[in-house]
């Protein structure tokens, strides 16, 4: 049944993709805000208590309706599957800001692509060249295609063999999120951050995470230039602030052979990568604090695009293997 919800949801996400600014992510961000205020008092085991009230509950309470749902019908668990797959994993949560970005760019707009980035990431990308606006387009395209899709699946289809249904999408979708929220609130000064609780959301994510970004690094090889992706996921992950993602994001630079990471350019929010001091040494001058290949231009967007579509239909299809054996065994 994985198989199928997955397809579904994939599927109809694609004819009826969520509006941007939609009342299920209003509700979410209110759900963050209300735990705060009702659980958080400053203490270390108050972040606890406020992350496992935001993001384990409604985990747990996504297992107990598909559980109730599946004992009625097998057709009214999986359609629960489907609809809280709709919900928590696909392309359209954030690919309008991608498709965007590069329509403007074929249309030679860097202003707009500049404004769409900033808009999306929250940075100050105004000064950027047009090699480092891609480069950045790139970078957190391949972030959050992992974050909406590739996580999200392998928790699903990990904790949906136990029986758990979308337990492990509620999970991973509410951990991903509150490890930005909190992070984003403490620029707020009109709200007290509780700072564990932001350094415990973002450690709990990048648990959760590991695994997944490691699969996801390696469809990323199967899919593209295997012998380059590896080399490059082996010698230039810990160019990245955070492991996960330097695996991703080295893994992918190979696979298309194209230069990631590298220091920020002026006037640019510093982002997720180290600085050529800060990172592990290159082996050459050319790659100074980056991936080796060639600078990222335009036709890039269209190859990381293909990257991940493979990368989902390998995914799809080694699910689909699966569930034949389960079913032939």
């Amino acid at each position: 049944m994985s198989f199928f919800a997955v397809l579904f949801a994939l599927l109809l996400e694609q004819v009826k993709p969520l509006p941007r600014g939609n009342v299920i992510h209003d509700a979410l961000t209110g759900w963050m805000r209300w735990t705060a205020r009702n659980f958080d008092a400053g203490r270390e085991s108050h972040a606890w208590v406020v992350w496992c009230v935001t993001a384990l509950a409604p985990a747990l309470l996504a297992w107990a309706l598909f559980y109730s749902l599946d004992r009625l019908s097998s057709l009214a668990g999986l359609a629960f599957d489907v609809g809280v797959l709709y919900l928590t994993l696909g392309f359209r949560q954030f690919s309008h800001y991608f498709t965007d970005i590069r329509d403007a760019l074929d249309h030679g707009d860097e202003s707009e692509a500049r404004r769409l980035l900033s808009e999306w990431r929250h940075l100050d990308a105004s000064e950027l060249p047009a090699s480092e606006l891609l480069r950045h387009v790139i970078e957190h395209s391949l972030l959050a295609a992992h974050r909406h899709v590739f996580g999200v699946f392998f928790w699903f289809v990990l904790l949906s063999s136990f029986g758990l249904g979308p337990a492990g999408a509620v999970l991973y979708r509410m951990a991903e999120l509150a490890s930005r929220y909190w992070a984003f609130k403490s620029g707020d000064a009109a709200l007290a951050t509780n700072e564990t609780l932001m350094a415990l959301s973002l450690r709990l994510f990048q648990l959760l995470d590991h695994v997944p970004a490691r699969l996801t690094a390696s469809g990323f090889a199967v899919v593209g230039n295997f012998e380059e992706a590896v080399n490059c996921w082996r010698r230039d992950a810990s160019l990245w602030k955070h492991d996960n993602e330097g695996v991703i994001l080295a893994a992918a630079a190979g696979a298309v052979g194209v230069r990631l990471g590298g220091g920020s350019a002026p006037g640019l929010t510093p982002d997720r990568a180290k600085t050529f001091e800060a990172g592990a040494p290159p082996e050459s001058a050319e790659a100074a604090g980056s991936t080796p290949g060639a600078v990222p231009q335009l036709a890039h967007l269209r190859s990381v695009v293909g990257l991940v579509w493979r990368s989902v239909v390998l995914w799809m299809l080694l699910l689909a293997l699966l569930s034949l054996a389960n079913l032939i065994g």
